[in-house]
């Protein structure tokens, strides 16, 4: 048995659309049509940036598969790019319409996981993310989300947060493109470190959680070449189908903002009611210049 969702211009099939990937019930049918139905608000944060693919053909309780080529039996119309690796080239999904997310769903591709740069400019990042890890279940992360936050305007930066549907936040500025992957993270480790200067009690840049002693991992890693982060709006294989939401200015404050609060449930009436907090981000794009020489200078103060 199939179903057709008719996403934009193409009709998609959807095999087994009863097959349950949540425990909570929710099945394929079902991601295929919130990926659908979230598509205007999700699609401009990933169009044209190569994809990982995070899928769970038996569900979350499942294998978990991490893709990063194409698949050979995905329809010409799905786009694709083809991007250097070290030894050779892969060729990546590229989401550019409704129905190549749908399409994915079919895939039971739970979670897109897009570049932090755009195929006109692989090299050149847009985005800048900094993603707060909690070591247990104490940590308030939210309040450590507002000092990143703040932390960051004092250099000059303006960030946009957003929940990441699992246990942390990702803290993200966007950028003109003027520096490479080299340059964006040294930037971000510099910054990781003066944030732990500055917090000792909060942050830590300790990879390994037994050494964290309670503290919020600032994960810098995602700022490289070819890798990525969580899209906003994507799905989390998490019990309840948590969903990556991007938050307004302010909602930090909110003791109810939770890094899970948004499900695959209710995330569609949020957009319906207020937009996407992140619509306007590819017009406030920033540069980390001058903001780097004020790093520079704040990192001093601890020689």
């Amino acid at each position: 048995m199939s179903a057709v969702i008719q996403a934009g211009r193409r009709r998609v099939e959807i095999s087994r659309p009863r097959k349950q990937l949540f425990p909570c019930g929710i099945t394929k049918a079902d991601l295929a049509g919130y990926y659908d139905q979230v598509a205007t608000a999700m699609l401009p944060h990933i169009r044209n940036r190569p994809l990982n693919l995070e899928r769970y053909p038996d569900g979350i309780a499942g294998e978990r598969i991490l893709q990063q080529r194409a698949g050979r039996h995905f329809p010409s119309w799905i786009k694709r790019a083809r991007v250097r690796k070290e030894g050779g080239t892969v060729e990546h999904v590229l989401a550019g319409d409704a129905a190549a997310l749908v399409y994915l769903a079919n895939q039971a591709c739970i979670t897109p996981h897009p570049w932090l740069s755009r195929t006109d400019a692989l090299d050149r990042p847009d985005r800048l993310i900094f993603d707060l890890d909690p070591s247990d279940g104490k940590s308030d992360t939210r309040a450590a989300a507002r000092t990143m936050a703040e932390l960051l305007r004092e250099l000059g930066l303006e960030p946009w947060v957003m929940t990441t549907g699992s246990r942390g936040y990702h803290v993200t500025v966007p950028l003109q493109r003027r520096a490479d992957f080299a340059g964006t993270r040294a930037f971000a480790r510099d910054f990781a470190e003066l944030a732990t200067k500055r917090n000792p009690g909060v942050f830590t840049t300790e990879q390994r959680k037994a050494k964290r002693q309670g503290r919020i991992l600032i994960d810098i890693m995602r700022n490289g070449y070819a890798r990525t982060a969580v899209a906003p709006y994507a799905v989390r294989a998490r019990p309840g189908a948590p969903v990556a939401t991007p938050l307004h200015p302010g909602e930090l404050e909110d003791a109810a903002t939770r890094p899970d609060r948004w499900t695959l449930r209710n995330i569609r009436d949020r957009l319906e009611r207020e937009g996407d907090p992140w619509r306007a981000i590819g017009a406030r794009r920033q540069t980390i210049t001058v903001p780097r020489q004020r790093l520079i200078g704040a990192l001093a103060e601890f020689d």
